[in-house]
C-alpha cells in the first residue's frame, strides 16, 4: 500500500501538471473547450490525490498528517478540493492558472524529500491522539487550501488593473471570489488554533506555550482578520486587501515550512 501511494502521488502530479497547462492554454488562446479539458483533468487529478491519501491512510493506520511529506500531500490536496469547489461554485476557470502551481510544487516538493523522511514511521508520543489530530490537521488542510485560492485570485486581480483585459474576469468578480475564498478559510484556520491548545494540553500539559509554529498559526489567522476587517471598508477593497491576501499566503507558508529551520515542539517532520 505505501509503495501503491507512492506512485499514486506520482501521478497526481502528472494530472495536475496537465491540469495547469490546459487552464493557462484556455486563457492564452481563449478557447473555451480548452477550459472543459482542464477541468475534466483537474477532477482526475483529485481524484488520484485522494487515492494516494486514502492508501497511506491504509497503510500507515492513521491518518497521513504526521511528517512534512505527508503533509505536502495533503496540502496539494486541500488546494485542489477548494478550487475545484469555487470553480464549481462559481462556474469560473480563469482562476486555475493562477491556483494550480501552488499544489503541482507542493507535490514536486514532497516528491524531492527523501525517502526515510518519506517513509512511514511509527507516530511519535505527541501525535498518537489520532481523532484529535486528524481532525486538527483536516481543518489546516482546507485553510491553508482555502487561502492558495484566494492568493491566486489576489494575483489575478492585481495583473486585472483596471479590468484591462478581456480574457480575465472583471475585478468586482475576482474580489468576491477571494472574499468567499477566505470566507471558507478563516473559520477553519481558527477550527485549527482552539483544536490546536486542546491537542496541545494533552500532549505537552498546556493550551499555548508560544511554540514557533503556533505563534505563526495565530498570526496568519490574525491577517486574514485583518483582511476580512478590511474587505468590509470601501476604500481599502481591490489592491490593498489583494496585498493582505498575498502576504497571509506568505504567513501561511512560513506556518507550514517555519518548523524545519525554527525548531520548537513541532519539530518532527522527520528532515
Amino acid at each position: 500500500m505505501e509503495v501503491l501511494s507512492i506512485y499514486l502521488v506520482a501521478a497526481s502530479l502528472t494530472t495536475l501538471a496537465l491540469a495547469w497547462a490546459f487552464y493557462t492554454a484556455m486563457l492564452l488562446l481563449r478557447r473555451e473547450t480548452l477550459g472543459a479539458y482542464a477541468s475534466l483533468t483537474l477532477y482526475l487529478s483529485l481524484a488520484v490525490e485522494t487515492l494516494a491519501l486514502t492508501t497511506r491512510w491504509i497503510a500507515a493506520g492513521h491518518a497521513p498528517y504526521s511528517s512534512q511529506y505527508e503533509f505536502a500531500v495533503a496540502f496539494a490536496w486541500g488546494t485542489t478540493l477548494a478550487y475545484a469547489y469555487i470553480e464549481r461554485q462559481f462556474r469560473s476557470r480563469s482562476l486555475g492558472a493562477f491556483v494550480l502551481p501552488v499544489p503541482t510544487l507542493l507535490l514536486v516538493y514532497a516528491r524531492t524529500i527523501p525517502a526515510p523522511a518519506s517513509q512511514i514511521s511509527p507516530l511519535i508520543p505527541a501525535l498518537q491522539n489520532n481523532l484529535l489530530l486528524t481532525v486538527h490537521v483536516a481543518m489546516a488542510v482546507i485553510a491553508y487550501g482555502a487561502f492558495a485560492v484566494a492568493c491566486g485570485g489576489a494575483i489575478m486581480y492585481l495583473i486585472q488593473k483596471n479590468d484591462r483585459h478581456t480574457w480575465l474576469p472583471r475585478q468586482v468578480d475576482i474580489d468576491a471570489t477571494c472574499y468567499r475564498a477566505v470566507m471558507l478559510g478563516f473559520p477553519c484556520m481558527a477550527l485549527v488554533l482552539i483544536l490546536g491548545a486542546a491537542w496541545g494540553n494533552v500532549a505537552w500539559g498546556r493550551y499555548w506555550g508560544w511554540d514557533p509554529k503556533e505563534t505563526a498559526a495565530l498570526t496568519t489567522w490574525l491577517i486574514y482578520a485583518g483582511y476580512l476587517h478590511a474587505h468590509s471598508i470601501r476604500s481599502w477593497r481591490g489592491t490593498r486587501t489583494s496585498a493582505l491576501l498575498l502576504l497571509g499566503f506568505a504567513a501561511t507558508l512560513f506556518t507550514y515550512y517555519g518548523n524545519l529551520f525554527l525548531g520548537g515542539l513541532h519539530a518532527y517532520s522527520g528532515l
